[in-house]
């Protein structure tokens, strides 16, 4: 039976890309107007974020480093001179990300639907960045636990101690738990080594489900998915 649920928060409660998309266009026309490949900074930050967070989360630098690190990888590759301070430029890139933060329309209304359930927040970025979203977005009421690896003993997804210390940090068994993400890797079979249950929100609707996992195309579709009586059942089908 499930007890509690599990969301991630960038690409299924708040919308990540487009604020990162938004924010990093600003910071170079600001720091470079008028740059000739600025259409394409949004997909080369994506890509350096994709190679410089996995360092952070491995322990292989801090966080001020790898912000670092990207931010002059992303100068280099545009032939944009590099800021004498490195840390002053990426809290610029912050706030233009931190003003484009927002919500996806379905995200309040599916948490309010699941209220009387044990609910948190379980993601791979910083703790402190993190717990300002969900405020941000306002659903730090319902959703007051948020987990990153940082609180997990240094355990990101799709470490299987992130799925148990979550579950724990909840009170509950894996068992009791479903974990609703973007990330196949991370939010749907990641979990499944422990028990725990998942369904993988595919918001472009494009591709099939990993066989065995239900998929949602938004997360209006996910209270009647969980309180569905057959979801007592096992772990594999549709939605």
């Amino acid at each position: 039976m499930i007890k509690g649920v599990l969301f991630d928060l960038d690409g299924t409660l708040l919308d990540h890309r487009g604020a990162a998309d938004t924010a990093i266009t600003t910071w170079l026309s600001a720091h470079c107007p008028d740059h000739p490949r600025l259409t394409e900074a949004p997909g080369l930050w994506e890509d350096l974020e994709g190679r410089y967070l996995p360092m952070w989360q491995a322990g292989e630098c801090s966080l001020e480093e790898q912000r670092r690190r990207r931010l002059s990888a992303f100068c280099r590759e545009l032939l944009v001179d590099e800021p004498a301070d490195l840390d002053a430029a990426y809290a610029g890139f912050t706030e233009f990300y931190r003003r484009s933060w927002a919500a996806y329309p379905d995200a309040a209304g599916a948490v309010a639907a699941l209220s009387g359930l044990a609910l948190g927040v379980l993601t791979n970025g910083a703790q402190v960045m993190q717990e300002a979203k969900v405020r941000a977005i306002g659903l730090d009421g319902p959703l007051r636990t948020v987990l990153t690896g940082e609180v997990l003993g240094g355990h990101f997804k799709p470490s299987p101690a992130a799925y148990t210390g979550a579950a724990a940090a909840l009170g509950l068994t894996p068992e009791e738990v479903l974990l609703v993400g973007d990330d196949v890797d991370k939010d749907v079979t990641g979990p499944a080594a422990t028990g725990m249950r998942s369904v993988w929100l595919d918001r472009l609707g494009v591709e099939p489900a990993p066989p065995g996992f239900p998929r949602i195309t938004t997360l209006a579709d996910l209270p009647p998915l969980v309180r569905r009586p057959s979801w007592a059942g096992a772990r594999s089908g549709s939605a």
